[in-house]
């Protein structure tokens, strides 16, 4: 085995106790957080990962999110009829990703308002920022017009927002 590579640990080995499912995250303190791998398929021919690839690495994360909440897509489009399509996104580059790195995305939701919401999402290695991207995710009914969002998933995002106090604000 060459130096580089790393032994796989007893603990991922398969037991009768284990049950195979996938990792969503978890929420702490607000924030979402989920481990993600960088696979060979995530990469261009340099080896790190092509830059559109953050946003589906993003986008697993709010979805992941949102499913920890009890939302789910298919749920929220069947039941009330409306889904969530990203308005506006702006993100940073800040250092590549690599193939096999393990990486995290944290999501922080910072407004909710009638029919969208406002997310921070950060993609870090090593615990450093590589990419933060900024976003505004719109609800939408089937026709794809603004729709409100349905009361107990704005319930659900506004948990999710943190509370500043008044004196914090400046």
């Amino acid at each position: 085995m060459s130096p580089t590579r790393k032994k796989v640990s007893k603990q991922y080995m398969s037991t009768e106790s284990q049950s195979l499912r996938p990792t969503i995250g978890l929420i702490e303190d607000q924030v979402h957080r989920m481990p993600m791998r960088v696979y060979y398929e995530d990469t261009d021919a340099s080896g790190i990962v092509y830059y559109a690839n953050y946003l589906k690495f993003i986008e697993r994360a709010r979805t992941d999110l949102l499913r920890i909440l009890d939302i789910t897509h298919s749920e929220t489009m069947a039941e009330e009829g409306v889904a969530f399509a990203v308005r506006r996104c702006e993100i940073d580059y800040l250092a590549p990703a690599r193939l096999d790195d393990e990486l995290e995305i944290e999501s922080r939701l910072v407004a909710v308002r009638g029919a969208s919401l406002d997310a921070v999402q950060t993609v870090k290695r090593d615990g450093d920022d590589i990419a933060v991207a900024m976003l505004q995710i719109a609800c939408i009914d089937s026709a794809g017009r603004p729709h409100r969002l349905p009361t107990p998933v704005r319930e659900a995002l506004t948990k999710m927002v943190p509370v500043i106090s008044p004196a914090r604000r400046n």
